[in-house]
């Protein structure tokens, strides 16, 4: 006699104080690319709308930086690529810590330069 399996309880929401929390980490952890905005993502889009639009933002975020990196790494050969990838480097440092703050404060942000990969 087998009983029947029950289902597994879905993720919880958090408090708003936890989104805050995690939405600033998410963005602070965006000045080390795209990795930790995509766990954030992964781990953290369920547990509320908050978390959820700030994770996304980052990864968005994140994910264009990679790509205006890669155009800047090529273009390298020519010499432009290095100014390419400076600024990518100032702009990922200058936004991700505005969008940390901006989380911090319970605030709605998105970044101003972001292709929309996920919502």
């Amino acid at each position: 006699m087998t009983t029947p399996p029950y289902p597994q309880p879905g993720p919880q929401p958090m408090n708003p104080s936890d989104e805050k929390m995690w939405a600033t980490l998410v963005h602070v952890g965006g000045v080390f690319y795209f990795l930790p905005s995509l766990i954030g993502y992964l781990v953290l889009k369920d547990r509320g709308p908050f978390v959820r639009a700030h994770t996304a933002a980052a990864l968005n975020f994140q994910l264009t930086m990679v790509i205006a990196s890669l155009v800047g790494t090529v273009l390298s050969i020519i010499g432009i690529g290095l100014v390419i990838l400076l600024a990518v480097y100032v702009v990922n440092i200058v936004f991700s810590i505005i969008a940390a703050v901006k989380a911090s404060k319970g605030e709605w942000y998105t970044y101003p330069v972001a292709i929309s990969f996920v919502s």
